[in-house]
């Protein structure tokens, strides 16, 4: 038998052709536990949707305990995962490496696994502000890149990060964003941390740092296709497995794509 969890607050709306041996469930009323402990070891499961579907399975079930093969076929909007494994939308691509051995992150009282990154700063901001449109305008299609200029230009303010790498602490000062990467890539394509191993058991802490406005958005296009990195007066990357990062003032963060408002400091491990 085939399972297919179907997420249907992800877009696009793929829906596989049903048979006799293939039964569509609601991924999001589906108790991870119960469902696995209930197949047979020849079943297979494929989900249906985006990185945010794949973060719900981490989160509600201990993958290291997996013995049946599990699939995406991505319907999501951002697809940083499959980016980030070279691979496209619109096919089953098993998952069963990617989900054991993730990083985990503390922020607040919130303890969570992730298979992405977890974002703080301008990227935290997007999504908080992205919330809000979609509150109001549910089926708007969001202007990420947008909401980020506007960010940079106008209403968001750089702070001061004290950062902790594997008990090394730095200082730095007018940041932008200073997230921790599992992946290379987050916000819908952004190749943040281009030398980022996903299969690697270290994490990259990216800072985007420039006391200009101006030159931190006539730099930010770059971050696209990774050349920001080039930039070694606006960018500093850490490599570590433990992360503390602290800025001076409360704002939005956001893990895969979850956001968290308020706040202050975060701590990744990889």
């Amino acid at each position: 038998m085939k399972y297919y969890l179907y997420n249907p607050l992800a877009n696009n709306g793929i829906k596989p052709e049903l048979s006799e041996n293939v039964e569509l469930l609601d991924a999001t009323k589906t108790d991870y536990k119960e469902f696995f402990a209930s197949l047979k070891e020849e079943d297979e499961v494929v989900l249906i949707g985006g990185d945010g579907t794949i973060n719900h399975l981490v989160n509600n079930f201990d993958c290291s305990k997996l013995q049946n093969k599990v699939y995406l076929l991505s319907n999501g909007t951002g697809n940083d995962f499959l980016k980030d494994i070279n691979e496209e939308p619109g096919k089953e691509i098993e998952l069963n490496k990617y989900l054991v051995n993730l990083p985990t992150v503390k922020v607040k009282d919130i303890k969570k696994k992730f298979i992405n990154n977890m974002g703080f700063g301008i990227d935290g901001y997007c999504c908080e502000v992205a919330d809000q449109i979609k509150e109001k305008t549910p089926n708007k299609k969001i202007d990420y890149t947008g909401i980020a200029i506007k960010g940079l230009l106008f209403h968001f303010k750089p702070c001061h990060a004290t950062v902790e790498v594997d008990d090394r602490t730095y200082e730095f000062d007018n940041v932008w964003l200073a997230p921790a990467m599992k992946g290379r890539y987050y916000g819908g394509g952004m190749m943040i941390a281009p030398k980022q191993d996903r299969m690697s058991d270290t994490l990259s802490v990216v800072l985007y740092m420039s006391r200009s406005k101006l030159k931190a958005l006539m730099a930010f296009p770059s971050i696209f296709e990774g050349k920001h990195v080039e930039k070694k007066d606006m960018v500093k990357i850490i490599e570590g497995k433990k992360i503390h990062v602290k800025f001076s003032r409360p704002c939005a963060a956001q893990i895969d794509g979850d956001t968290v408002l308020n706040v202050s400091e975060y701590w990744a491990e990889a």
